[in-house]
């Protein structure tokens, strides 16, 4: 059939698509599509066909019905091609565009036509491929994207998905607060599987008939009761934690946090479940430290929850990871109670009494004075050696600008006075860090052995224990569910002296025979040989 300029009307099917993800949030409603479509097929004299509008996102193939039956039509005949919107409401991914690219080349499709252009079977076939293609791209762009900015949400510590049961999304922040409707019933599903007497289909059934619980309205769901499935999955969640997990890591998150790790480990044993590996809101205190004295692979830990006589109790583990090449190791797991039984035993090797610390401190202050001259003195020789080899090699270089000695010569002498310059330049260096550090850092070590130990024992700061432990000594090994440690330096003299005038402090504190007088002049005797202490140490 002809219209009166004589031109063949086109028999189309109109596509009118728009799916209610965010990248078509721009693109115009279904009806505004058929408005404006209905108005360029009278002004180009296309013949409509059928209208097949569908809601229903292209990015991936075979999962638009409408499309699918629309283009089968096609080859039987029924319609010459498409009327759409743009090209993109055609296709978003490859296989789909690939499709259209052939029945187009093969004259199956003998037009597309859009508002902005119309597709013919002999049009080069790169317009379409590149248009098309760009469409794909703009979804693996936007896919990107997405990513990029869930990723970033979740490293600042917001879940990117919709919110759990009991809290809802803050619309403005883009954050999750509580929900004032359901935290506390919530909360309260939660205290029932705590007690043990409850499961879940039963807290459900309490839930809905008793309580009117329903879930949370939204445009296009909501507002029922609970499902099964639902309080399943919300006694296994870790958001409700403070944690949560997207994207197979877990992150510490900023909203409330409604139960401890420790409740939600106990609804995992009365579900019969292990739990899922997770983050821990804690390092372990001594892993990275240890390595096993056997194998060499270092030692790392484990926390077990067991059921002990209807209470749940959690144990740590230390063990060797046996991960070095070749590596054959027999060695056992030792508790973490063992391990700081151990430590404690370093600790008390170390350890003074209070008294023996404040006769120390007197000491050091008592010998501050000596130590400032003799560290002046050495300081002004180490500055006049440095001053000196300054002058020579400035010396040296006038003498090779005037040529008064030769290359071979300038350059052994140079470098001479350069390694003797830098040598003395260490020690004036060396030698002022002892003069700012040396009383602050030894005060630091008498107090440490006078008041470690104790805190080692009291402390609830994993990191302090780290630190604690640290300072004992170096390398520390493990064998035969014994640590081993070499002690610091400064340790040496207080394991070595120390014991026998604690010894002696004791006796004579004990001594029921001797007078106050005859007492205090033994203990002036017992200062001066701690006194002598320092000797022994002078780093």
């Amino acid at each position: 059939m002809k219209n009166e300029n004589n031109k063949i009307k086109r028999r189309l099917f109109m596509y009118p698509r728009k799916s209610s993800e965010s990248e078509e949030r721009q693109v115009q409603s279904i009806e505004d599509q058929v408005t404006r479509l209905t108005e360029l097929a009278t002004m180009l004299n296309i013949e409509i066909v059928e209208i097949l509008p569908e809601a229903k996102s292209a990015k991936k193939p075979y999962s638009r019905p409408v499309f699918a039956d629309m283009l089968e039509r096609i080859e039987k005949g029924e319609a010459e091609g498409i009327l759409c919107w743009q090209i993109n409401r055609l296709s978003r991914n490859p296989i789909d565009s690939g499709k259209l690219s052939w029945m187009l080349q093969q004259g199956v499709i003998k037009s597309i036509q859009t508002m902005d252009r119309e597709y013919l079977p002999d049009d080069n076939v790169l317009l379409f491929n590149i248009e098309t293609g760009q469409a794909n791209q703009f979804i693996i762009d936007l896919r990107k994207n997405s990513m990029r900015g869930m990723i970033g949400k979740a490293d600042r510590g917001w879940l990117p998905s919709r919110a759990p049961l009991g809290y809802k999304n803050e619309k403005e922040e883009h954050t999750l607060i509580e929900d004032a409707e359901r935290f506390h019933l919530v909360r309260k599903m939660w205290d029932m599987m705590l007690t043990g007497n409850f499961t879940p289909p039963q807290i459900r059934e309490i839930a809905n008939k008793e309580w009117g619980f329903r879930t949370p309205k939204t445009k296009h769901a909501g507002g029922v009761e609970l499902a099964n499935s639902v309080i399943y999955n919300m006694f296994n969640n870790l958001f409700y934690t403070g944690m949560f997990q997207w994207k197979g890591t877990v992150y510490k998150g900023n909203h409330t946090a409604m139960i401890t790790l420790e409740e939600y480990d106990r609804v995992q044993i009365i579900l019969g479940r292990k739990g899922k590996p997770r983050a821990k809101t804690h390092d372990f205190a001594f892993t990275g430290l240890m390595s096993c004295e056997v194998c060499g692979s270092m030692y790392t830990a484990i926390e077990k929850t067991k059921m002990v006589r209807g209470d749940i109790k959690t144990y740590t583990y230390y063990y060797c990871t046996k991960k070095k090449k070749g590596a054959n190791c027999d060695q056992k797991s030792l508790t973490l109670e063992e391990l700081e039984s151990h430590i404690d035993i370093g600790f008390e090797r170390n350890t003074i009494l209070p008294v023996f610390q404040k006769w120390a401190i007197e000491i050091l202050n008592r010998d501050n004075d000596k130590e400032i001259e003799e560290r002046t003195k050495i300081y002004e020789a180490q500055h006049k050696l440095v001053v000196d080899t300054q002058k020579q090699l400035d010396m040296l270089t006038k003498m090779r600008y005037r040529e008064l000695i030769d290359d071979e010569t300038f350059v052994k002498e140079r470098d001479d006075l350069k390694a003797v310059l830098a040598t003395a330049t260490v020690g004036l260096r060396s030698t002022e860090n002892r003069a700012g550090k040396w009383l602050e850092l030894t005060e630091k070590t008498f107090n440490f052995a006078c008041y470690a130990r104790k805190e080692f024992l009291t402390t609830d700061s994993l990191e302090r224990k780290r630190e604690m432990f640290s300072a004992l000594g170096q390398n520390f090994t493990v064998k035969d569910q014994k640590p081993f440690i070499t002690p610091n330096e400064w340790f040496v003299p207080i394991e070595k002296a120390y014991p026998a005038l604690e010894a002696e402090y004791n006796r004579l504190e004990l001594d029921k025979n001797l007078s106050d007088t005859k007492r205090k002049e033994l203990f002036a005797q017992l200062i001066l040989s701690w006194g002598a202490y320092r000797d022994l140490n002078p780093n």
